[in-house]
């Protein structure tokens, strides 16, 4: 990834987080939470709050298949919208690197939710990363 995308990549990750959040939190749909902005986000944030919603059944199926010992019901919101996230990107997002999209979902684990989130997100995406992106 070039240099100049990270900053914007990672804002709008924080963005797209603050959004998915916020529909979990409503129990609305992220399509929802979208169309109640008055401005739409930066197109890459739009992009992984609109994967996320339409993706959601096959990314929750691939959390709860990876998560021993925890139900998606369970995990910090954080995590759980976080790895919704990041294996979106993963499946969806070939254009992304691997190493990015884990990086950036623990970097905003560590930030944002509990002490072991960062190893505990590091540990599902590199697993799941396995299955979906096999090369």
């Amino acid at each position: 990834m070039s240099p100049d995308l990270v900053g914007p990549r990672r804002e709008a990750r924080e963005r797209a987080l603050s959004l998915l959040y916020e529909a979990d939190a409503k129990g609305s749909t992220p399509a929802e939470v979208l169309a109640s902005l008055d401005l739409e986000p930066e197109e890459f944030a739009g992009d992984i709050v609109r994967g996320v919603g339409e993706h959601q059944a096959s990314v929750d199926e691939l959390i709860t298949r990876f998560a021993k010992g925890w139900t998606i019901e369970r995990m910090p919101v954080i995590d759980r919208t976080l790895l919704r996230m990041a294996i979106y990107e993963l499946a969806h997002r070939p254009d992304v690197p691997t190493a990015a999209i884990i990086s950036e979902a623990v970097d905003l684990a560590k930030r944002y939710s509990t002490d072991d989130s960062g190893r505990f997100v590091n540990g599902m995406l590199g697993r799941i990363a396995d299955e979906v992106r096999p090369d």
